[in-house]
């Protein structure tokens, strides 16, 4: 099956945002109709939509779908970002970022799939938007700021300050890497976000969940993916991925791609 990609901008109040999309044939988006629930990414800490690599291709490829992913502002192509992000940057992507990605590519319904802190994006999302979102999969998502993340993104921290380990980001976010990095590390170090945890919004996330973590995951124990799995107010289940790491879409893009088609087809999305 032969992928089409294309690329656009998506105006915000605060900014241009970096789009690409990949569509089967006679799956293309078009600017007088979408085809039904297609799946929009949400990126992690210091991701982009390149970073997705490979991903989005085996997944349009496996289900079908159309797959649309976008840079959030002060990543990747998309338009700097003015100042850090603010505490409740996770509940508020959702109306910022997606919602106007939404919009522009007349997406009337879609199913979020979210790496990393995109997963608590797109559970917030789903839950301000429910008439939109048709489904939620989380991938390596937190659930709240456990020891094991703060110790590991404390860690990063200090790597970052190689400049050899900021230029490998540079490739992917310009002269913006240096605040992906601070965006990322002071965001979740703070005092400010220790209280942060999905468990009062997840209860009224009612379209289903599926909650994919890697077994290995050096940011996060087993422990997230059984909350959002818990507490989730829809049907939800979780998987846990045998040799996984914090990148099981990237480690295993095929797999994860076909256990995300089997959750569409499972729920008839």
């Amino acid at each position: 099956m032969t992928i089409h990609i294309t690329e656009q901008t998506v105006n915000t109040p605060d900014g241009r945002l970096f789009v690409r999309v990949w569509s089967p044939p006679a799956s293309a988006l078009g600017h007088r109709a979408s085809p039904p629930c297609p799946f929009v990414l949400l990126h992690d800490s210091l991701g982009s939509v390149d970073l997705w690599r490979d991903f989005p291709e085996a997944l349009a490829q496996a289900t079908g779908k159309p797959v649309v992913a976008y840079d959030r502002l002060g990543y990747g192509q998309s338009d700097p970002a003015q100042g850090l992000p603010p505490a409740d940057f996770v509940a508020q992507e959702g109306q910022v970022g997606l919602k106007p990605v939404l919009d522009q590519l007349q997406l009337q319904r879609a199913i979020l799939l979210g790496h990393s802190v995109g997963g608590g994006m797109a559970v917030n999302a789903a839950v301000q938007m429910p008439e939109r979102i048709a489904g939620v999969v989380t991938v390596a998502a937190q659930a709240f700021p456990e020891d094991r993340t703060l110790q590991a993104i404390a860690q990063a921290k200090l790597q970052f300050q190689d400049e050899a380990q900021l230029a490998r980001l540079r490739r992917y976010h310009g002269d913006k890497a240096r605040w992906v990095v601070d965006a990322w590390t002071e965001s979740w170090l703070s005092p400010a976000f220790a209280s942060w945890h999905v468990r009062d919004v997840l209860p009224q996330l009612k379209c289903p969940l599926l909650a994919l973590h890697g077994e290995h995951d050096e940011y996060g124990t087993s422990v997230h993916p059984q909350v959002y799995s818990e507490r989730a107010g829809g049907p939800s289940r979780m998987m846990l991925i045998p040799g996984a790491y914090h990148l099981p879409h990237r480690e295993q893009p095929q797999a994860v791609a076909q256990w995300v088609q089997d959750f569409v087809q499972e729920h008839g999305l």
